[in-house]
């Protein structure tokens, strides 16, 4: 929207990306009189699962004035990974068979206050929309410690694979957190960087009322 009493001339959306995604092609110049609005669209490809980034400036000018061309910051988008995962299924020699292909490992550290290893997995299966493979009569009992694999699928047919293995050391108390580390796997690294990622930070906000 011009909100003001000059005509812009050569207004133009200039953008640019961080991350595997890609300005299909580039929104054209336009002019717009006072207090004028117009719509203007631009086609972003997506090319893998990864989190990305857009940035954004208006940029025109000012009709009858000699000063340089003016510039308005637009605010990022952020692309979110989680926005093309979805749980998926496969036996156990089909993950073993990928788990042994996949070349890329991210291992994320255990930073949390929950207590409760059961608690933790299901927070775990919910931030990464995987779907958590170990029978649930195998995760019962209260030995103190948890092995899960986890598995999802992006909507570009790409395969994410997590194991989790966690412990509540005997000689703590009840209240202490659980301890361990998560193993990401994916044939490519910005997938395994990602999801990494989302889990780094999930671990930040839980146990803090969120």
């Amino acid at each position: 929207v011009n909100q003001t009493s000059d005509t812009l001339q050569n207004l133009t959306v200039e953008l640019a990306t961080l991350g595997d995604l890609k300005l299909v092609e580039k929104p054209t110049p336009m002019t717009m009189a006072p207090h004028d609005f117009c719509n203007i669209k631009a086609n972003v490809k997506v090319a893998s699962t990864e989190n990305g980034i857009i940035f954004g400036n208006i940029v025109y000018d000012i009709s009858g004035a000699g000063s340089d061309r003016n510039c308005v910051v637009l605010n990022d988008i952020h692309i979110d990974i989680m926005d093309y995962i979805v749980p998926a299924s496969c036996d156990d020699t089909e993950f073993r068979q990928m788990w042994a292909e996949f070349e890329w490992e991210n291992k994320v550290a255990v930073n949390t206050n929950v207590s409760d290893l059961a608690e933790f997995l299901q927070h775990v299966i919910k931030i990464t929309n995987m779907r958590c493979l170990t029978p649930e009569k195998a995760l019962k009992g209260d030995c103190g410690f948890m092995a899960a694999n986890m598995y999802a699928k992006s909507i570009f047919g790409e395969n994410v694979l997590a194991n989790l293995s966690i412990e509540k050391p005997a000689h703590l108390s009840k209240d202490s957190p659980v301890q361990g580390h998560i193993r990401i796997r994916a044939k490519s690294q910005g997938m395994a960087l990602s999801m990494g990622d989302k889990i780094n930070l999930s671990q930040k906000s839980i146990g803090k009322g969120q």
